[in-house]
């Protein structure tokens, strides 16, 4: 079994280079600008004017973060996707505190 580990954010690259720093990632934090491909996917999400108040009160700021001002988020997701670039397997969920487990990853990744 072989596979390639990415993320994709909208956040700037210097913004994913410190992420990638900071907490010791050892695979790509590639950048989305604008969230172009979580729209092509049909994937991202604004915000209403008070919910951005409460990410200012925690010091949030996704126009800093993401450079424009556009404050959307792609919708947490996990795709697999075979060497052929078809999607083998998709798990999202808006909430971004319900993710897949790992060894639900590593099976899709077994039977492909």
């Amino acid at each position: 079994m072989s596979a390639t580990l990415v993320a994709v954010s909208p956040q700037s690259v210097s913004h994913n280079r410190k992420l990638i720093e900071e907490r010791k990632l050892n695979f790509e934090v590639l950048n989305d600008k604008n969230n172009a491909y979580a729209d092509q996917l049909g994937m991202k999400h604004g915000f209403p004017d008070d919910l951005k108040d409460v990410y200012g009160k925690f010091g949030i700021d996704l126009d800093q973060y993401n450079e424009n001002s556009a404050w959307e988020l792609a919708i947490p997701a996990r795709l697999v996707v075979s060497s052929d670039g078809i999607i083998r397997a998709a798990d999202y969920n808006a909430d971004y505190t319900i993710r897949p487990e790992p060894s639900e990853t590593v099976e899709v990744l077994r039977n492909l």
